[in-house]
């Protein structure tokens, strides 16, 4: 995961609650074209301000292969299913991520600064919590199966050697390089959009450069 930090929700969105005081997320369901419309404003917005990745996974994702998610379930909290700050946008990955959740609670979610401490990340794509919150966290979203698992392996090497590096490269670390190598994964592209499952990177280093001889590849 990768800290979100919410804006302003859309003017499209203010105004259709405006509109529709008693409306709830649900009712944005139906085909009209105006409802279809603000669901993808809303996902667009999300997207916007997480920088085109999955709010869970870190997949990048557009707003086609995404959707709207709840952090506080519609189910569990059905005054806020409208409220911005309550939603972001997840991939749509069969058995991952919303796909996976449903409405069960998630007890850490991206929008709390610890969802980057509390995940641990190796270079083999393998993720463990080191607090309960978190391994129950990984559990809901199935954050590490052996799919995800190669996918982010893949993506972390292709990352890491369109810097110039190969993962051997990353033990014993040039710790200058590196840091030069988490700024440069933190700068969004002309779109906005970071590189896919960049935060997962950004993790491996920093924990390399603040503990080294306890670095698990």
């Amino acid at each position: 995961m990768r800290l979100i930090t919410k804006g302003q929700e859309p003017a499209e969105l203010t105004a259709w609650k405006k509109a529709n005081p008693n409306g709830r997320y649900q009712d944005l369901e139906g085909s009209e074209q105006d409802k279809l419309a603000t669901r993808r404003v809303i996902r667009q917005a999300a997207i916007q301000e997480q920088f085109g990745l999955c709010a869970y996974c870190c997949k990048q994702i557009d707003v086609d292969n995404s959707s709207n998610e709840h952090l506080a379930s519609q189910r569990d909290d059905k005054n806020r299913t409208l409220d911005f700050a309550n939603i972001v946008a997840s991939c749509k990955t069969p058995n991952r991520c919303n796909q996976k959740r449903g409405s069960q609670a998630l007890p850490l979610t991206p929008l709390m600064p610890e969802c980057e401490i509390e995940l641990h990340f190796s270079l083999s794509g393998k993720v463990v919590g080191t607090k309960d919150r978190a391994t129950e966290t990984i559990n809901v979203l199935a954050l590490d199966t052996p799919a995800i698992r190669k996918e982010r392996q893949e993506l972390v090497d292709s990352l890491i050697y369109g810097v110039g590096m190969t993962p051997d490269a990353l033990q014993p670390p040039d710790d200058e390089l590196l840091r030069i190598l988490v700024s440069d994964l933190q700068q969004p592209d002309e779109a906005g959009y970071l590189p896919p499952f960049s935060p997962v990177l950004i993790s491996i280093i920093n924990r390399l450069l603040a503990n080294p001889t306890d670095f698990i590849n």
